[in-house]
Parts: C-alpha cells; structure tokens; sequence
C-alpha cells in the first residue's frame, strides 16, 4: 500500500500567540472557540499581534493529523487547498519537509488561509480562523489513485459546513469504499455536531469505519451524558469508535468491546492539536501492527506530550525505543 492515510482538511497556517485574558477580552471574541472570521478581522488581529512573539506552522484539524501519522514514520498524504502566496508557499514546503504528501495545485488568485491561535495563561485555546482559498478545495482537486492506495482516507468534519468542499469529502469517500478501504471521521467541534446532527449521524450509519470525537461532541450527538453510554451508542453504527476525554485519557470501541486507555499526566501549556495529534497517532498505529489497545496508549502519551509544549508540532519526536516501550 502506497500510503497509510490520506487526508482531506482545511490547509491552514497556524499562527500561535500566547496573549493575556485582558488582551483577549478587547478582542471581543469568545474565549475558548473557534470562530470563523472575514480577511478584514483576521487582518486586524494579526496586525495587533505585531511585536509579540508567534509560531507558525502547516496547520488546520486533517492536516496536523496527517503530519502526526509522517512524524510516527507512517506514510501520509494530504489534500487541501492554498494560494500561489508566500503563506501558501510556507504550507506546502512545511507539509512536504514534514514527509507528506501534497500535490493539490495551487490558487492563482486569493490568498491562503490562516488561523490565528490565542493562547491564555490557563492553556486555553481561542481561534480565529479566515479560510482563503482553502474553501474552494473540490473534487478535481483529488488524486483518485494515491486515494484508492491508501489504508485510511481521513475526513475533517469542517468540511461539512461548505457545499463545493463537501462534494469533494464525499468523492474521496466514494473512491475508497469502492476500492475496499477505510473510512476515517472526526467531529472536529461541538458547534459542529449541533449544526450538522443528521449528516453526521447519516455518516456514521453509513461509510464512516472509524469516527473520532471528543466528550462533549459525544454527548452532542447522542444526548448521553455517560461517556461509556456516549461511545456504546455511537458504536452501534461505527464499526470502531475514539472517544477523547480530556485528561481522564481517553475510550475505544473496536469489535463490540470497549477499550479504556488511561490519561496521561502533563502539565498543560496549550491544547493546540491535542486532539488532532490523537487521531494521527492511533491511525499510525492501527496501520502499522499495533492492536488497538497499543495504539491507544501511544495516541494518549502523544496528546498529553503535545499539550505540555507550544504548537501543533512535536518538538520532541518519540524514539522507535518510545514506541516499543509502549507496544508491550
């Protein structure tokens, strides 16, 4: 096989500040979220960053999750929409030095979107994100053959919320059914699976193998509020089934079988990615011979390594040693 995981996301450069409640507070965003923003208010925030130290990185939910699968040593791929602009540049040289994948032609006009990453004192993670260009990514913008080449085909939920990107998740999924691989969704957020319920629900009874969510989008989802309940409902429809739960670690669902993975402690800096890095972990492992269990703990002492630093990215990468230690 070509590829263990190809993913479909939004093509976003993160730019990470660590900003006080005070500043955040005149911004008049909600703390905590993720808001969609105009070229105008993203350039505005950006412009008031000026003078304050900044991160910044190939960003946006599918492909921080790609990049962990490249980090672990998996092979990955990654489709997702930029403009012919510096930022644009930055993206597809970030990606492919990270050892993904990314052939999607460039925009010729327009300009590549951003998320602007504002982090406060108790790790919290606002995010104001202005999509650019990266909303126009359709279905010619597929590689069909590295698709049907690869294990999994990772969807970001965000997708959902724009028709001509849609159209695109859908094609992706329709390639790898009819090619006999898997299906890999996340919630991506909370707001999500209340705007978006049904389809939601529609994908998880149908093409979806594998979904990833969070608590909270469980709860969402299900109108559980037992986290168990949550992921037993969900796996009903799911063949398999990643439930995240913060600090408390974290519930697998594969075979009928539920599968508790234990939280790992860290002291947490920036929950950037926690989530997303998660997901590329335990699919690096599902796909490259560890059980569930196994792939489990690596995905949970990835998480808690990624909330301990600043970023999306790994600074410190586990060591094939790291990984063995955690297969036994």
């Amino acid at each position: 096989m070509q590829y263990d995981v190809f993913g479909l996301g939004n093509a976003l450069v993160d730019i990470q500040a660590r900003i006080t409640d005070n500043w955040l507070l005149q911004t008049g965003y909600d703390k905590g979220i993720m808001t969609l923003v105009e070229d105008s208010q993203q350039k505005a925030v950006l412009d008031r960053l000026s003078g304050i130290s900044l991160n910044r990185c190939a960003g946006g939910s599918a492909a921080n999750t790609i990049v962990a699968v490249a980090d672990f040593g998996g092979k990955a791929a990654f489709a997702g929409k930029v403009s012919d602009d510096e930022v644009g540049q930055f993206f597809v040289n970030d990606m492919r030095r990270l050892g993904v994948r990314m052939d999607v032609p460039a925009a010729p006009s327009g300009q590549t979107g951003t998320s602007a990453i504002l982090i406060t004192e108790d790790a919290q993670r606002t995010m104001l994100t202005n999509l650019g260009v990266s909303a126009s990514l359709c279905e010619q913008d597929l590689d069909e053959e590295a698709i049907r080449n690869s294990r999994y085909v990772y969807i970001e939920g965000y997708l959902l919320l724009n028709p001509v990107q849609k159209a695109a998740a859908y094609r992706a999924i329709d390639i790898a059914r009819q090619a006999g691989r898997k299906v890999a969704f996340t919630a991506s957020d909370p707001f999500l699976c209340n705007v978006c319920r049904d389809e939601i629900w529609s994908l998880i009874q149908g093409p979806v193998d594998l979904f990833f969510c969070n608590e909270l989008e469980a709860q969402s989802l299900t109108g559980k509020t037992d986290a168990v309940e949550c992921a037993a409902e969900l796996h009903r429809s799911a063949e398999s089934v990643a439930m995240t739960l913060g600090a408390n670690g974290s519930l697998l669902m594969y075979d009928g079988q539920a599968i508790p993975i234990e939280g790992v402690p860290a002291q947490a800096i920036d929950t950037t990615g926690a989530g997303d890095m998660y997901a590329g972990a335990l699919l690096f492992g599902i796909t490259n011979g560890m059980s569930w269990k196994q792939a489990g703990h690596l995905a949970s002492h990835a998480a808690a390594r990624i909330v301990s630093q600043l970023g999306a990215r790994l600074q410190h990468r586990f060591t094939p040693a790291e990984i063995a230690a955690l297969m036994q």
